[in-house]
């Protein structure tokens, strides 16, 4: 018994934590998107709907097309670390690709904005170097900026996990691929993809549950309609006060992880059966 509350009070503090800053927000919100003028019922939710119809869709699209670039630019790099046969090149990749990692959202946002813009850098360059003429120039502060800040950030993230399951492969079974004439690209797709499968899914699912909850992107990039659920939320919030909406675009977005959680979850339970 006293090593039962020893134990009990050495994780006391974090499971504290882990009630107050998660448990119960996320309680009162959910209670909240159901809660019309004190009464219960699903207004919030059809106003919701009514008014951010197609920014719940610009949403998932947008989120579902930056996991797929993710996980293309993941595999590729970690591939190339896995089967490059050119050190230098090899290290400056490990090298380079990490530094994504430590560059909170609202700094990439900032960065992107300037970085993208009609006369930003990116168009700057391209016109120095005879690439583009300044009449042609456009900007991409629009839905291909969040797309770009998006991948730019979470790929050294994903890349990092698949790098490390790609490194603990045995790698008898790519030597022998090698010795049989079998290209980079077949031993990636047909050797190495696949016992890698569920480290990508837990990266790309995480990758997906960090991008539905980033505000400050679509804020600093896409000022124009449509845009993200979150920045709906703190618009509905800060120039109405409508905490109600707010609550059910809130969970909304928390039913949309919730469904790619159980995704992952179902494949997971079949694969383990088997």
């Amino acid at each position: 018994m006293p090593q039962r509350l020893t134990g009990f009070l050495l994780v006391a503090p974090a499971l504290a934590i882990v009630l107050v800053l998660f448990i119960m927000p996320l309680a009162g919100s959910v209670t909240g998107a159901f809660n019309v003028s004190g009464t219960p019922g699903l207004g919030n939710f059809a106003k919701a709907f009514e008014l951010y119809s197609n920014d719940v869709l610009f949403t998932v699209v947008i989120v579902i097309l930056s996991s797929l670039l993710i996980g293309l630019f993941a595999v590729a790099i970690g591939g190339y670390l896995t089967l490059g046969t050119n050190p230098v090149a090899v290290g400056i990749l490990r090298w380079l690709y990490r530094w994504p990692l430590f560059i909170p959202f609202v700094v990439v946002g900032q960065i992107l904005r300037t970085f993208l813009a009609k006369n930003g850098l990116m168009n700057s360059l391209l016109i120095q170097g005879g690439v583009l003429s300044p009449i042609h120039a456009m900007s991409f502060l629009d839905w291909r900026g969040i797309v770009i800040a998006f991948v730019w950030k979470q790929v050294p993230f994903v890349t990092l996990l698949l790098a490390g399951a790609m490194a603990s492969i045995d790698r008898s079974t790519i030597e022998s691929a090698q010795n049989l004439g079998a290209s980079r690209l077949r031993i990636l797709v047909e050797i190495i993809l696949p016992q890698v499968r569920q480290t990508l899914l837990v990266g790309l699912i995480l990758s997906f549950v960090t991008m539905m909850s980033v505000l400050s992107v679509p804020l600093m990039i896409n000022a124009q309609s449509p845009t993200m659920i979150t920045a709906n939320m703190a618009f509905r919030i800060n120039s109405y006060g409508d905490y109600g909406v707010a609550n059910a675009l809130g969970t909304i977005s928390l039913l949309m992880t919730s469904l790619v959680a159980w995704i992952y979850l179902r494949q997971t339970m079949r694969e383990h059966a088997r």
